[in-house]
């Protein structure tokens, strides 16, 4: 199968890889550029684990192919940090919330989230529970990671009310 040469933005450093072209960018990210962050779960684009955002929206990493992001900016969980030393907003929501467990479910969790709040900046709580309708959680009952959504929603928005 013929390779091709690809040039995508990643958490804001410029990569060009010469990839096959049936390569998902779920195993792009993960084996070419070591974004292991981004999880691989049902492969089917169900479980939501692989979600990154591309050009400002979220998808199915799992379901995409790295070639189709040529030109494009992709944000993945480990572009959400400040920096090596400090959270960005919504994970450290996580954290104070407890809006994780075993974390496999975590980063698609936070991009999904991350999406949703720059399109939606003062959510209710039932918002945020249809906004996460495609992404599965087996451990946490999702009460913390909408506390959370909630509670990183007030805080961008310059509140500290949380709701």
């Amino acid at each position: 199968m013929k390779e091709v040469e690809i040039t995508v933005s990643v958490n804001g450093g410029s990569h060009t890889e010469t990839v096959e072209p049936r390569l998902s960018l779920a195993e792009f990210l993960r084996r070419t550029l070591g974004q292991t962050g981004t999880h691989v779960g049902c492969e089917h684009g169900v479980c939501g684990a692989c979600t990154v955002v591309v050009d400002g929206r979220s998808i199915r990493s799992c379901l995409m192919f790295a070639i189709q992001t040529d030109g494009s900016e992709v944000t993945t969980v480990e572009g959400l940090a400040q920096s090596d030393a400090e959270l960005g907003p919504l994970q450290a929501a996580f954290r104070r919330c407890h809006g994780l467990q075993c974390g496999f479910c975590t980063p698609g969790m936070l991009m999904t989230l991350t999406d949703f709040l720059s399109r939606n900046p003062d959510p209710t709580r039932e918002e945020i529970r249809i906004a996460l309708t495609a992404n599965a959680c087996r451990c946490t009952g999702y009460k913390g990671i909408v506390d959370a959504a909630m509670e990183a929603a007030a805080e961008m928005r310059g509140k500290s009310d949380g709701r």
